[in-house]
C-alpha cells in the first residue's frame, strides 16, 4: 500500500483523480483521510462498493505516477541547472581569454560600462 508521505505530497492530484473515477466522493469527505491510505481505501470501499484490491491498485498507480512525475521534474531541473552552470563557466572562460589577449580593450570596456552605469544611476536619482 502507498506510504503516507507520498499520499500527502500528491494529495490534490490524487483526490482529483479519485473524484473523477468515483463521482460520489466529495472533497470534504476525502480530506478526512488525508495521509492515511488504509482508511482512505476503506472509506472508498464503503462508499462505492468497489473491491478493496481494485481501489488499492488504483491508489497505488496514482501515487507511483505522481512520484514518476516528480522524479522527472527533478531530473529536468538538474539538467537545466547543469546546462546553466556550464554556460556560465564558458562565459567566464571567454571573458578571461579576452582580458588576457586584449587587456587594453578590456580595461576600456570596463571603464565605459562603469561610466555608463554611473550616469544612469545619477539620472535616476535626480527624478
Amino acid at each position: 500500500m502507498a506510504n503516507q508521505q507520498t499520499l500527502q505530497g500528491n494529495w490534490n492530484e490524487i483526490t482529483g483523480k479519485l473524484r473523477s473515477k468515483w463521482g460520489q466522493l466529495t472533497q470534504d469527505e476525502l480530506t478526512q483521510y488525508q495521509g492515511n491510505a488504509s482508511q482512505l481505501v476503506g472509506y472508498i470501499q464503503r462508499k462505492t462498493g468497489e473491491a478493496r484490491g481494485e481501489i488499492e491498485k488504483f491508489v497505488n498507480d496514482l501515487m507511483s505516477k505522481g512520484g514518476e512525475g516528480a522524479g522527472h521534474a527533478l531530473e529536468s531541473a538538474r539538467e537545466y541547472a547543469n546546462q546553466a552552470s556550464e554556460s556560465m563557466r564558458e562565459g567566464y572562460r571567454s571573458a578571461e581569454q579576452m582580458v588576457q589577449q586584449r587587456p587594453g580593450q578590456a580595461v576600456a570596456m570596463a571603464f565605459g560600462a562603469g561610466l555608463l552605469t554611473g550616469v544612469i544611476l545619477t539620472l535616476m536619482m535626480r527624478d
